[in-house]
């Protein structure tokens, strides 16, 4: 009796090592797997974007201090093969990452801008005038807003990176029908609009909001878009994107750096977002100058300090 239960016992012994191992070589296949899965989607979002990659343009950014917020110029571009052209998008996205806090600043385009080194335009005539460098020192002198990095899109880029990163289409709420100069048709209610339809419900201005209208929607799209990266359903579609955004989006951030932040949002869990626009209600007027058009004239010192208590909070 007492040597079976040792046949036994020594059985049990060997069974164990033998399933432990069979669990390693699964693992290890699965962790080979999901490498080869990740590299092969990233290099397939990186032939599709390089056509011709986009070199990063002069900038100088501000030196991000420790436990600072770090900066985001984020810009996007309507542009048709021109040298020259203004920003129709115009964000600051400020990340807390300790906190896992985002806040996000929209600029209204026609606000009349103290462009340094040059009479005073709509903010958006700062990036034709200097592109990305010109347009943060005017940022930088106007609000007293650092700014660390920046990134620029296009507007067919924007349509590609949706269409790769919620191929199912992005879940928007559309509050009127909207047709007018946006190249699609969208009729009002819930619905998943694809890159295309997506740029459009953000550029469309056709009604009594006018610019402001425009600058909520395209703080929405921002904010659905984040869902989407974040979602544990697109997970498999990230590598792809990754790589896309080599081509698609030009930026200062280095390619290792670009992939640590979409990593460091993935793993930080759900990235809350709050909201506000420049110029702040009550703190600005409409004028028309011959050189300039019409335009918004704020009041620098009450939206710069608005802009100082939201970053506080």
């Amino acid at each position: 009796m007492e040597e079976e239960l040792q046949q036994t016992r020594s059985s049990r012994r060997k069974r164990r090592p033998r399933i432990g191992r069979f669990l390693f070589v699964i693992l290890l296949f699965l962790a080979i797997g999901i490498g080869i899965y990740t590299v092969t989607q990233y290099s397939i979002g990186y032939k599709i974007a390089d056509t011709e990659q986009k070199e990063p343009m002069d900038f100088r950014g501000d030196t991000l201090k420790q436990g600072q917020r770090e900066n985001i110029l984020v810009l996007g571009v309507d542009t048709r093969g021109e040298e020259q052209s203004r920003t129709d998008t115009m964000m600051i996205f400020s990340w807390d990452k300790q906190n896992n806090d985002m806040k996000v600043i929209s600029f209204m385009r026609d606000i009349y801008a103290d462009i340094p080194g040059y009479q005073s335009y709509k903010l958006n005539t700062a990036f034709y005038l200097g592109k990305v460098q010109l347009l943060k020192n005017t940022i930088n002198e106007m609000f007293g807003l650092p700014i660390h990095h920046y990134a620029l899109i296009d507007f067919n880029s924007f349509e590609s990176l949706v269409d790769i990163i919620a191929p199912g289409g992005v879940p928007v709420n559309v509050e009127k029908d909207m047709s007018e100069k946006i190249g699609v048709t969208l009729t009002k209610g819930q619905q998943n609009l694809s890159g295309k339809e997506l740029l459009g419900y953000a550029r469309f201005r056709s009604d009594s909001e006018g610019d402001f209208g425009r600058v909520g929607r395209q703080q929405l799209v921002m904010e659905v878009l984040k869902d989407e990266m974040l979602s544990i359903e697109n997970i498999p579609n990230l590598p792809k994107f990754i790589g896309a955004t080599e081509g698609y989006i030009q930026t200062d951030y280095s390619r290792s750096d670009k992939t640590k932040r979409v990593l460091d949002a993935i793993v930080s869990g759900k990235l809350e977002m709050e909201k506000m626009t420049i110029p702040v209600e009550g703190t600005y007027s409409f004028k028309t100058y011959n050189h300039a058009g019409s335009v918004i004239v704020l009041d620098k010192e009450s939206n710069k300090a608005a802009i100082s208590e939201f970053l506080k909070k």
